[in-house]
């Protein structure tokens, strides 16, 4: 584990994750860095996690400026190569079809149909993640370790005992980040010194312990999920959404009732830009998807500069 002998970090940034919707991080982001916004340490599970380490050897390298060309580059990957309409062949090609009309009540039922009746043996022969070459393209882990590096913790999820399982900087690696944002009806399960790892939002989302120590004096916080959503659900798909939803907020939850008080907090919400896309919505790479949740980033992080 790194050690790191800098004294009480001023500010600290803890990223939720969200599959896709971590491009709403990324407009977050993207507004705060062009304004030369420098954090202490992050944390990060999922998308959150891919976008933090990218975060962090993009400062090493060029400050600022350089985290958000890192970040930028991240997602421009991902919408150049539709990750998640890229899977390799199998019987049910047209469940992924439908991904690249997210929005609609059909293509969330043909997706939680096929989960029930596949293994994702079935679902993804090949046992291929699509993150991977993408990881193995753009992360630099020696400028994670490096000694002006901010601090970096990814959380995952440990099969067997259910408990967060926290990487920091010398330890992060891809198959690190690809345990974090292991969504296990899809891929298979990553398997690290023995241990096996699903995505870290089942139980850290994201873990907040690591970056209270030293305490900052500045907690900001980037949701990718929606903490609220109006009406309440009658359909089994609207139902099992809605459950995913408050189960995947529960921890992140549980670590804010501990905050301590002189920490300030600045929650930046994802309601308004997410709270009306269904949850299969996360597995939308299409590029006007993702500028429009990017764009809406920058929209709430322009709300929080102007409100503290």
């Amino acid at each position: 584990m790194q050690i790191f002998s800098s004294p009480r970090p001023r500010t600290v940034l803890a990223l939720q994750g969200g599959g896709a919707h971590g491009a709403f991080t990324w407009g977050v982001l993207d507004r705060l860095l062009e304004n030369e916004f420098k954090f202490d340490a992050v944390t990060g599970v999922s998308s959150g996690a891919m976008i933090a380490a990218l975060a962090v050897q993009g400062m090493v390298k060029a400050g600022p400026q350089g985290a958000r060309t890192a970040i930028t580059k991240l997602w421009t990957r991902v919408m150049e190569g539709n990750l998640f309409g890229n899977f390799p062949a199998t019987p049910l090609d047209w469940m992924w079809d439908t991904t690249k009309a997210l929005s609609n009540d059909f293509a969330w039922t043909g997706l939680t149909q096929a989960l029930r009746l596949f293994d994702p043996a079935q679902l993804n022969p090949l046992g291929q993640n699509p993150l991977e070459p993408l990881l193995r393209e753009l992360l630099d882990t020696k400028a994670l370790c490096a000694p002006n590096a901010p601090r970096l913790y990814v959380g995952a999820t440990d099969v067997e005992t259910g408990e967060a399982a926290v990487f920091s900087n010398a330890e992060i690696g891809i198959p690190e980040l690809l345990a974090s944002a292991c969504i296990p009806m899809m891929f298979p399960t990553v398997r690290i010194n023995g241990r096996h790892y699903w995505d870290g939002g089942y139980s850290c989302n994201p873990p907040l312990a690591p970056i209270l120590t030293p305490k900052p004096e500045t907690l900001i916080l980037i949701r990718a999920q929606p903490r609220q959503r109006s009406g309440v659900p009658s359909a089994t798909a609207d139902i099992v959404h809605r459950l995913h939803e408050i189960a995947f907020q529960a921890p992140l939850a549980a670590e804010l009732s501990m905050l301590p008080r002189n920490v300030r907090l600045v929650d930046i919400p994802a309601d308004e830009a997410l709270s009306h896309h269904p949850l299969t919505s996360k597995l939308n790479t299409d590029r006007p998807f993702l500028e429009a949740l990017f764009d809406a980033g920058r929209k709430a992080a322009n709300n929080a500069l102007h409100s503290t």
